[in-house]
C-alpha cells in the first residue's frame, strides 16, 4: 500500500468520506496500472484527495469572508488562490502557511509546499 492510500486509511476513522474510500481502493490497486497512464492516474488522485482536503477547510475560511481555490497540483506543490478577506490580507501567509499547509500536509504526506497564485 501506498504511503498515501496509509495517511487516508488513518484518517478516515476519523470521518467518514466514501469518496476518500474509493480513492483508497484505487491506489491500493495501483499496481495493475503501467507507464503514463500510471502517472496520470496518481496525479489526478493526488488532486482529488487534496480538493477534499480543501473543501474540508473552506467553511472555516468562508466564517471570515474568506475563501480558498485550488489551481493546480504539481507533483508535491499544491497552488492555491486565496479569495474574498483572504486576498490582500496581511495575515493571509500565516493562513497559507500555519493553516492551509499544515492540514494539508498532516492529511496528505505527498504534499511538499502550499503556494499562493494570482
Amino acid at each position: 500500500m501506498r504511503r498515501g492510500a496509509e495517511g487516508f486509511a488513518r484518517h478516515r476513522n476519523a470521518i467518514h468520506y466514501p469518496k476518500a474510500e474509493a480513492a483508497i481502493a484505487v491506489a491500493k490497486n495501483e499496481d495493475s496500472m503501467y507507464g503514463y497512464s500510471k502517472n496520470v492516474g496518481r496525479r489526478k488522485r493526488m488532486k482529488e484527495a487534496v480538493q477534499m482536503v480543501i473543501d474540508r477547510l473552506r467553511p472555516m475560511l468562508q466564517a471570515d469572508g474568506g475563501d480558498v481555490e485550488l489551481v493546480e497540483v504539481d507533483g508535491g506543490v499544491v497552488k492555491v488562490r486565496l479569495q474574498g478577506a483572504c486576498r490582500g490580507c496581511p495575515m493571509s501567509q500565516i493562513t497559507l502557511k500555519n493553516g492551509i499547509e499544515r492540514f494539508l500536509k498532516d492529511e496528505i504526506p505527498e504534499v511538499d509546499r502550499v503556494e499562493a497564485v494570482d
